[in-house]
């Protein structure tokens, strides 16, 4: 071997042995706060890695951006104008006061930040584009935070359906603590498709896990109270009737999964005539737990019958909020007499090419609460759900 490759040989290894070892030798000494470095070990960590930006960051931001892509401090360049970033907040600022319905909702995933950036840094996010990696195009969460608000202050008081497209929505019931939450808890274990659980909140109001600010007393359009089995009355707040020590169950709705529908081209023909989703009570067993006991209810809509291949490829990925149609097209098999008479919602306008398509509903735990004369519960009212943070298509 010659002098030449024997001297690359031992720079790579160098180099290699450099950057495993490097970072770890210069950490602060134990007991100085986190990340802080003494001026002299800076210089040494600098001095080994040339190509990396290490100081404060008052310094960094003084260095002239040469391109490269920081990964230590920000994912943008220091060197932006000042104007683009004021321009930026302005736009997200527009964007968190519009409603849903103004909000944009764009089939895309909404970028970090505005398209004016330079192309460099673009090409610099788009580069850390590797499995396990962070994602920077994260779900405009304004979208349903900005609903909530709306629902919070009285503005909005209707169903759901189509609202907010791409977030999970979800059914919501409410216990007292004690033998009834635990058996309702056991029911949705034993009754995953009519109640896929995707949240308890077992102290207090705020469900953190899926919607961090939000307070299930006020950010539900439309609550259904029930006092011994019985429905008592609906209303828009239900901090009044909030048991002190309550259990509330979170339950994935299908509402979830208008806007992969309407994506394909499936029409929701509810949403199109103004109405909410028609619910049946059915001929269905659900598996009894504890004292509860009852029937599935099943939503209905119609679907064009050359799309309902498409809606079942669909809807079945959605195990989170029902999955795919338990009937198609007889709705008489599973004990429904006549559609334009729904327990729930409003008989819907079905055109001649369209086939009645059935899901099971979130309004089951409704109609077990019923059957079983529970004491007390507070739900949401049919078709009128809890709005989410997270992606619709979480669990797909």
């Amino acid at each position: 071997m010659d002098e030449c490759n024997f001297n690359e040989i031992i720079d790579k290894t160098v180099k290699a042995d450099l950057l495993r070892h490097a970072l770890p030798s210069c950490q602060p000494q134990e007991g100085s706060p986190a990340n802080t470095f003494t001026v002299s070990e800076l210089e040494e960590l600098q001095k080994q890695l040339p190509n990396m930006h290490i100081g404060r960051k008052a310094d960094i931001a003084k260095t002239e951006h040469t391109g490269d892509f920081d990964i230590c401090h920000q994912a943008w360049p220091t060197g932006t104008d000042k104007k683009e970033e004021a321009e930026d907040i302005k736009v997200c600022a527009a964007a968190a006061a519009a409603s849903p319905q103004e909000a944009p909702q764009e089939e895309e995933e909404a970028p970090l930040v505005s398209t004016n950036r330079s192309t460099s840094s673009v090409n610099a996010v788009k580069s850390l584009d590797w499995h396990g990696a962070p994602n920077f195009g994260l779900k405009p969460v304004h979208i349903p935070r900005a609903f909530r608000e709306k629902v919070r202050a009285g503005m909005f008081v209707g169903p759901t359906n189509a609202v907010c497209a791409g977030f999970l929505q979800c059914n919501l019931v409410v216990l007292p603590a004690g033998p009834i939450a635990f058996d309702f808890l056991m029911f949705c274990q034993r009754n995953p498709r009519s109640c896929p659980l995707i949240e308890v909140v077992d102290d207090g109001y705020c469900p953190v896990g899926v919607a961090p600010g939000a307070d299930l007393r006020t950010d539900v359009p439309m609550y259904s109270i029930y006092k011994d089995g019985k429905f008592v009355e609906d209303v828009t707040d239900a901090t009044a009737y909030w048991p002190e020590k309550s259990v509330a169950f979170l339950i994935g709705c299908s509402f979830s999964y208008d806007g992969a529908l309407m994506d394909a081209g499936i029409p929701l023909r509810s949403a199109e005539q103004g109405k909410n989703v028609p619910m049946y009570r059915t001929n269905l067993k659900c598996r009894p737990a504890g004292s509860l006991s009852g029937n599935v209810v099943v939503s209905m809509k119609p679907i064009p019958a050359l799309q309902v291949s498409k809606h079942v490829e669909i809807t079945s990925k959605y195990l989170h909020a029902h999955g795919a149609p338990v009937c198609i097209g007889r709705p008489d098999v599973i004990g429904i007499e006549d559609l334009d008479k729904p327990d729930w919602g409003d008989a819907v306008d079905m055109a001649a090419d369209e086939v009645p398509v059935f899901c099971q509903c979130g309004v089951t735990p409704q109609a077990i609460l019923m059957e079983s004369k529970v004491p007390f519960a507070i739900t949401h009212k049919a078709g009128h759900m809890f709005v989410t943070d997270l992606p619709a298509d979480m669990g797909c």
